[in-house]
């Protein structure tokens, strides 16, 4: 809160408290207190040198003085409160709550409203009746638009919004081109839904009727956004207005919306496609002022609030690549993040009912995920499906999780497309001014049910009834410009009759005049991609490197600055890697995966990595962030291997997965030079992403036609530590995966990570990688690879072949996959059984079926079994007779299980040594 709103509640000697302090140092008072002991000129009043109190003000009228404070006190109270007596809802305009700023709430009454106030200083910038105060007070705070910005801390933005409110908005007249565009608009969003209701009667489109407003006002703030200088708007929202706003602002053609009513769309292989209403779409637009901007509505699924992260992630990508701006300072107000606009339009029921509201909030100004701001559109429709407001939230507003952030909010009332229109210029110039998130909450109404098949008089009749009388926003705003004069009657008449013409003539007749599509730089480099062919997945392409490449990264790796001290033990960990990188010692996970890392960032690529402790490692291997115990400085080791390497981004980030993992796969959507990856502390803490996973992550490109090379890595493997750190759940992944529409891996070796990893941009084409990653193996002394493995024409391997295995003496063939392929080599090796091979599955989707059947060709007679260490439910097993139901003659895992693993280290390993013990039984 403000640490002087407690005035509000103070008597006089708080004043007087006050005021000393302004007389000892005026900078130290808020900037209304300065005005007003100026204003009330104590000095000349009471000619002494020193503050006087309260009780010994002579020849002063203590009444006077006194009601000079309540009148201060109402000021406040009409900024902080005044929202609650605003005219925001079109359908109930008597408000339910008491804010208590009537006059005799601050011991006022009508007989002062002709007496002049030294307070009035605090709004005029001079003494005022109180007439006047009352009425300016009223008309700004308890107008169409409630504003809320009285809680934020920072004095100067909260003296921008006083200067901004009581002086512009309160003479706030739009110009009569402003009309125009205005009535333009809302032309557009009516005639455009009152066609489709005729035309494709019963068809769902989640109309925009009752909120036509939002037209108006997204181009408002789009023209203004332009002038101040943003280049690109990514759009995400959910189905209510969608089709309204992809032709009304993004300037799709009407007739392609009609194909996709009539389903006049082609059929693509490996493309299912997606309704109209999730669709996405860019274009680029040319305003009035001549500015050129980019368009982009993201595609989105049923999931409502799901795409905000994307949306974030995808302009983060877009301002550090296109722009090629740092990306890591925060609230820095000249920031390159001005030029990228994200506009999120959420639904009230959804901003108040989803966790992934809380989870982008937060997010909003940490430095891995800062955007610069974004303004949050609230289609306010006062209903959620079929729940009322009292069921949908405790709070008094839907947006009021805004305030963590101290971010102002704007409540406007959607029958005011002016108000509409004012409320989000004054959003964009916030939001380019102080780069910060800003909310514009507009409430309206949904004229129809949830879809335009759907009865809303089953449950809301009352409110329906309301509806069904109440006149549209266009003819409401046709009647306030008749009424101010600003169009005659023939004016109105004429509009009138071309809107009742036939529609589909008035919209066959529009021609939208698109721009030919110019491709910002991002959107060139994608198009140099293609799309996977089923030849694609047979081999792996060559991702290995030259010495002198690996020797780069090497030397990076393994040294720090001058006078950089480290703990004890990354002395260790920098020797280690000098001793690997010389081939004087082979190469463990950590070096493998940061090798990656740096060959990537060498050759002039990005990399970015973010999740919960990534820069150290949830196991204390990675490393990539050293910190020094005397300067507490950082250092990253990978961001100085060359002058024109690529730029790399490591954070950890804060306790979210949802939100995190759906900025990142917005990050890799935007980039298709950034090899982009999320970490999971453990693998099944994905779970909390789940959503984000089915929707975006595996189903995407197949409904969207949008490709993505996200990673995800999932700590995964048995190793006794209980139901939540064992099992990634790659039986979920594996269900999901078809029409090769993601990797799903599970490397046992440093180099096979290796180029896994950087397979993932040598590719033609992006996909997305799961990979069930190590924890013991992160240390595994058998879990190393030579130096010779990463070199060039190396590649990775969808399998791996017991090579030691002859297949003249082999009984009994062991496949696998991850972690529990050491333990059976350990069997093998302890009890030189050569009746036994153990052959890797490393990729499990897409299946490596030739080459596993090439393989398993060499052993005809042998017995093939598959081994997990999962329970049968889980796991692979499912997947693989499903992939392979003809060659593996059985399975050995744990049992059907309801929960992934025994919470008892004891059980643990009496489980894993019965599996292994039976693996290598012979029948």
């Amino acid at each position: 809160m403000d640490q002087f709103s407690f005035i509000a509640n103070a008597d006089v000697a708080a004043i007087e408290s006050l005021y000393s302090q302004y007389l000892q140092n005026p900078d130290s008072v808020d900037a209304s207190w300065q005005n007003f002991f100026k204003g009330f000129e104590f000095s000349k009043v009471w000619n002494s040198d020193e503050a006087p109190s309260a009780s010994n003000a002579g020849g002063v009228d203590k009444n006077h003085v006194l009601k000079e404070i309540e009148v201060v006190h109402f000021i406040r109270g009409m900024r902080a409160r005044g929202h609650m007596i605003s005219t925001i809802d079109p359908l109930f305009p008597i408000r339910k709550y008491n804010p208590n700023l009537e006059l005799k709430d601050f011991n006022l009454s009508d007989s002062d409203l002709d007496t002049v106030f030294e307070a009035g200083i605090e709004v005029f910038g001079k003494p005022a009746k109180l007439r006047d105060i009352d009425s300016a007070l009223r008309t700004i705070y308890g107008g169409k638009i409630g504003f809320e910005y009285q809680y934020i801390r920072d004095r100067k933005i909260k003296s921008w919004f006083r200067k901004k409110l009581e002086t512009e908005y309160l003479n706030f007249k739009p110009s009569l081109d402003s009309k125009k565009r205005i009535l333009k608009k809302l032309n557009q969003a009516v005639a455009f839904e009152n066609f489709l209701h005729t035309k494709f009667l019963g068809k769902k489109r989640f109309s925009l009727e009752g909120g036509e407003s939002t037209i108006p006002g997204l181009d408002a703030a789009i023209l203004r956004g332009a002038d101040l200088g943003v280049e690109e708007v990514i759009i995400g929202m959910a189905h209510r207005g969608r089709l309204n706003v992809l032709t009304n602002i993004l300037q799709k053609p009407y007739d392609q919306v009609f194909n996709e009513f009539e389903e006049n769309v082609p059929t693509l292989e490996f493309s299912d496609g997606d309704v109209k209403y999730h669709m996405g779409y860019s274009s680029q637009i040319e305003t009035p002022n001549g500015k050129r901007v980019s368009m982009k509505l993201m595609a989105n699924p049923s999931h409502l609030e799901t795409v905000d992260p994307v949306v974030l992630g995808y302009a983060r990508a877009r301002a550090d690549a296109h722009f090629e701006s740092e990306g890591v300072k925060p609230n820095d107000f000249d920031d390159i993040y001005d030029k990228i606009l994200p506009i999120i339009i959420h639904g009230d029921a959804s901003l108040a009912g989803q966790g992934i509201v809380y989870e982008v909030t937060q997010m909003s100004n940490l430095p891995g995920y800062y955007v610069g701001g974004a303004i949050h559109f609230i289609i306010n429709n006062q209903i959620g499906f079929t729940t009322d407001n009292q069921d949908s939230r405790s709070s008094l507003y839907c947006s009021d999780v805004a305030k963590i952030l101290d971010t102002p909010i704007f409540h406007v009332n959607g029958d005011d497309p002016e108000a509409v229109v004012y409320a989000m210029q004054l959003a964009i110039e916030f939001r380019q001014e102080f780069n910060r998130d800003v909310f514009v909450d507009m409430i309206c109404y949904r004229k129809h049910g949830h879809n335009e098949a759907d009865e809303p008089r089953f449950t809301q009749p009352a409110m329906y009834k309301i509806i069904n009388e109440h006149p549209s926003v266009r003819e409401i705003y046709i009647e306030k410009l008749k009424s101010r004069g600003d169009i005659d009657e023939k004016l109105a008449k004429q509009i009138k009759s071309d809107f009742d013409d036939n529609l589909q003539g008035i919209l066959a007749k529009v021609k939208q005049n698109q721009l030919p599509y110019q491709l910002p730089k991002l959107e060139r480099d994608w198009a140099k991609l293609r799309r996977s062919m089923v030849s694609d997945f047979e081999h792996s392409p060559k991702t290995g490197l030259s010495a002198q490449a690996i020797q780069a990264v090497g030397n990076a790796l393994s040294s720090i600055p001058v006078g950089f001290t480290p703990i004890k033990q990354i002395e260790k960990v920098l020797e280690e890697r000098k001793s690997i990188f010389a081939g004087e010692k082979p190469f463990n996970w950590a070096a493998a995966e940061l090798l990656a890392f740096g060959s990537v960032l060498n050759e002039g690529l990005c990399v970015r990595m973010t999740g919960q402790d990534v820069q150290r490692g949830t196991f204390s291997h990675r490393h990539a962030v050293l910190h020094d115990i005397n300067t507490y400085q950082k250092y990253n080791n990978l961001q100085h291997i060359s002058s024109s390497q690529g730029k790399f981004e490591i954070y950890n980030s804060f306790l979210s997965e949802y939100a995190v993992m759906g900025f990142e796969y917005g990050y890799a959507m935007a980039n298709p030079n950034a090899l982009v990856i999320w970490e999971a502390q453990f693998g099944d803490f994905a779970n909390g992403a789940q959503i984000m996973i089915d929707q975006f992550i595996v189903a995407a490109e197949s409904k969207w036609n949008t490709m993505n090379g996200l990673v995800l890595l999932l700590p995964h493997g048995y190793e006794g530590q209980g139901p939540e750190h064992s099992n990634a759940r790659p039986e979920r992944f594996l269900q999901l995966a078809g029409e090769y529409n993601m990797y799903v891996c599970n490397c046992t070796s440093p180099a096979n990570f290796f180029h896994m990893l950087r397979r993932q941009l040598a590719l033609p084409f992006r996909k997305p990688c799961v990979h069930m990653s190590p924890k013991s193996m992160l240390r595994h002394p058998m879990a190393i690879s030579n130096i010779e493995e990463f070199s060039e024409n190396t590649s990775f391997r969808e399998i791996i072949i017991d090579e030691k295995a002859n297949p003249k003496k082999v009984r009994k063939v062991l496949l696998c996959s991850g972690k529990v392929y050491y333990d059976l080599e350990k069997k093998k090796i302890e009890e030189n059984r050569e009746d036994v091979a153990i052959i890797r599955v490393e990729q499990l989707h897409p299946f490596p079926k030739n080459q596993l059947e090439a393989e398993l060709a060499k052993f005809p007679d042998a017995e093939k079994i598959w081994v997990q260490e999962e329970p049968l439910n889980m796991g692979y097993w499912s997947f693989i007779i499903r992939e392979f139901p003809v060659g593996i003659d059985d399975v050995i895992s744990r049992k059907v299980s309801a929960s992934p693993a025994t919470g008892y280290t004891k059980n643990h390993n009496a489980i894993q040594n019965k599996i292994i013990e039976k693996a290598f039984q012979m029948n």
